[in-house]
């Protein structure tokens, strides 16, 4: 994907296993604990800390809501961070965006601190694959512009197909999600506007 930083998803799988599993005893949480919290099973949360399993996007979600922590935090920090340490901490470099890696989908954050109030992001989606398979509800206006491929997004129910160039905006309170229906990848542009803590795509 040429939209994609050089960062290796690879690393990235693992970090997201690592991470909510760090997080996890930071919490001071058994995986029973967090299985219940978060109805995701303990099997399942045990192969995701591992590594053997990439979360879907509701998953993830349900998981990081569980443990109370913000969606900036389950972010793979790029190697290269230390190399940008005296910049203004309103600038994120090309080389320095972190990454999570959901399987055939990507988050590439864009956004140069943990804002409160917009984070921007580009989401890599593979041929064929969709934000978790579900419709996604949070408050929070959305918006976005598709910069590689083709993709449907649906917004309350009604499918609309994207290509290059084309832009959209809603009210992030409708149950949307977001697939990639084509032959090759594809990426867009995400922004969320007025969110608060826990709420995201």
């Amino acid at each position: 994907m040429d939209q994609k930083s050089s960062f290796s998803v690879e690393h990235a799988e693992e970090h997201v296993g690592a991470t909510l599993r760090l997080l996890r005893k930071q919490k001071g949480m058994s995986l029973k604990a967090l299985a219940e919290a978060s109805g995701v099973s303990v099997g399942m949360i045990s192969q995701v800390e591992r590594g053997l399993a990439n979360p879907s996007v509701r998953l993830l979600t349900s998981l990081r809501r569980a443990l109370n922590v913000s969606f900036q935090e389950l972010f793979a920090k790029p190697a290269s961070e230390t190399e940008h340490a005296g910049d203004p901490d309103f600038v994120r470099r090309a080389d320095n965006r972190p990454i999570i890696d959901l399987g055939d989908l990507q988050k590439e954050l864009l956004t140069p601190t943990d804002k409160p109030h917009l984070q921007l992001m580009i989401i890599h989606i593979d041929a064929g694959a969709e934000s978790g398979g579900w419709a996604l509800s949070y408050p929070a206006e959305k918006g976005g512009l598709v910069l590689d491929g083709e993709v449907i997004l649906t917004v309350d129910g009604k499918n609309v197909a994207l290509s290059h160039g084309d832009s959209f905006a809603f009210d992030g309170m409708l149950p949307h999600s977001l697939s990639n229906v084509s032959s090759e990848p594809a990426a867009v542009l995400w922004i969320i506007g007025a969110v608060q803590f826990d709420r995201h795509l």
